[in-house]
């Protein structure tokens, strides 16, 4: 049994807690918001003319800021209008999987098999079962089959069979258009998947188009290789200082990517993740290479299939991935929509023994609902943000901010946000270019949404007197993007 360990380990931060049970509001006047006390009066004023200016016109918003030691609500605006959150669902989806599933829990994949083996030979299926890890790679699947190997079986007579039962059959969550299918931020959902690097956008393949001689085809490779996917290589190496002109896509519904484009001489070509279509079937596939690479023959009817385990496999091999704890900052650091659809997935699972959508953004609501937070007003399609409809209140996620820090695995929550303009990709993250101004570098810790028309930020700031607050800012309908204006009202907060 083997577990990872993530190479990228930050400072913690240990935050002093203080739980008050009343929360204080302040009343709304009209479409203005108020502040709580005197002192917070530039806070009310500052935010104020943000919200009221010329580029804001015309965007829908909702707007709270709460002490971070007591919860009392020190300023809002809209703070109860539901509001589209884009990747800001995932302060909810984190903070729930690390109350139900636990910042131990991990993910196995298991070989398995209700064949026989006599003298070396395998005779049966050998099964490929996952539980959803999106952290596994190809060096985990040669590293299982290295096991098989050593464990004495040379040859197998029957199928590479994928296992993804763990989790149900629908793959795209409702908010998944036609168009963003081959992308990575969209990629399909299975209990079986496979990532390309540490990054960990399970379900994708990386493309990498290289400039071979002028006016031949670029090399178009794919990590891993597998095959599975079909390359149509619609590429012309062009001289040098010509534009590169390299798109890649998937055709929809098919396993066919499309390279086309001119690629010049002496430049680095293009190289962009791909979804793959049938995650399942390509870790599977994958394996089976890792197989044949260790020197395990397979029978010339050898394919890969899908099928349940049976209850009577032995098991061969396990792979474990890294913990929760973990996983939480590629996770939220460089928000991966997969890793949050997974999650959801696997608290349906292990809560209600379902692993789909419906159960897992049921046990969110639930959890949310234990901890005292009236769920009224909020409308979940998926568990990272994709989908327009989804809707919620600034209000509910700044409360779930504040219960997160009486919790005991606060320290892996408050790690894996990104923290604004510091340059590291697992430190800073999505606000590593953002909030860079010496009053917010390192002073914000928040988790950033972004879709067409649509942006958010909710998290921590630490203010020049000394003082933390937590804040959710939701934007939707803006003309171009709210991020340049919600950026200034985090540097009013920060400037208390």
């Amino acid at each position: 049994m083997n577990r990872k360990k993530t190479q990228h380990r930050l400072s913690k931060w240990l935050l002093g807690v203080v739980l008050v049970i009343a929360s204080i509001y302040t009343p709304i006047a009209g479409d203005q918001a108020a502040a709580a006390e005197q002192s917070y009066k530039g806070l009310e004023t500052g935010i104020n003319q943000v919200i009221t200016s010329q580029r804001m016109r015309g965007t829908k918003s909702s707007v709270v800021v709460r002490e971070a030691d007591s919860n009392k609500v020190v300023y809002q605006y809209r703070a109860d209008q539901g509001v589209t959150p884009a990747s800001n669902v995932k302060v909810l989806t984190a903070t729930t999987a690390l109350e139900v599933l636990g910042e131990d829990f991990t993910f196995k994949t298991d070989v398995l098999t209700n064949g026989t083996v006599k003298n070396g030979v395998l005779n049966g299926n050998l099964y490929l079962r996952g539980t959803g890890d999106p952290t596994l790679m190809e060096k985990d699947l040669q590293r299982l089959a290295k096991e098989i190997r050593q464990s004495g079986i040379k040859s197998i007579t029957g199928h590479i069979v994928a296992d993804d039962t763990w989790f149900d059959t629908k793959r795209l969550s409702p908010g998944i258009y036609k168009s963003d299918e081959s992308h990575y931020y969209a990629a399909q959902i299975s209990a079986l998947t496979l990532s390309p690097n540490e990054d960990y956008d399970a379900g994708t393949t990386i493309v990498q188009a290289k400039p071979t001689k002028n006016g031949k085809p670029a090399a178009v490779t794919l990590t891993p290789h597998t095959n599975i996917v079909k390359v149509v290589n619609r590429t012309r190496t062009v001289p040098k200082g010509k534009p590169n002109t390299v798109s890649m896509t998937r055709q929809y519904g098919t396993n066919t990517i499309v390279v086309s484009g001119n690629v010049p001489v002496n430049s680095n070509g293009k190289r962009q993740w791909v979804t793959v279509s049938n995650p399942s079937a390509y870790t599977a596939d994958v394996f089976m290479r890792a197989l044949t690479k260790q020197g395990i023959s397979l029978s010339k009817s050898a394919k890969v299939t899908r099928a349940k385990t049976p209850a009577n496999a032995q098991l061969l091999a396990t792979d474990e991935s890294m913990s929760l704890y973990y996983l939480m900052m590629p996770f939220m650091k460089l928000s991966n929509n997969a890793h949050a659809e997974i999650l959801a997935k696997s608290m349906g699972r292990a809560i209600y023994n379902e692993g789909s959508w419906d159960a897992g953004l049921r046990v969110i609501r639930e959890t949310m609902r234990k901890e005292g937070i009236d769920t009224k007003g909020i409308y979940l399609e998926d568990a990272s943000g994709m989908s327009h409809r989804n809707k919620i209140p600034s209000e509910k996620i700044s409360e779930v901010l504040f219960v997160a820090q009486t919790k005991p695995w606060y320290t892996a929550f408050e790690r894996s946000l990104p923290v604004a303009g510091m340059n590291d990709r697992l430190l800073g993250g999505t606000l590593r270019n953002r909030l860079t101004s010496p009053l917010v570098k390192g002073n914000v810790h928040a988790k950033t949404g972004s879709l067409n028309h649509t942006d958010a930020l909710s998290g921590y700031v630490k203010t020049k007197s000394g003082e933390e607050l937590i804040f959710s800012i939701l934007t939707e309908g803006a003309k171009t993007t709210a991020r340049p204006d919600i950026d200034k009202m985090v540097q009013v907060m920060a400037a208390q």
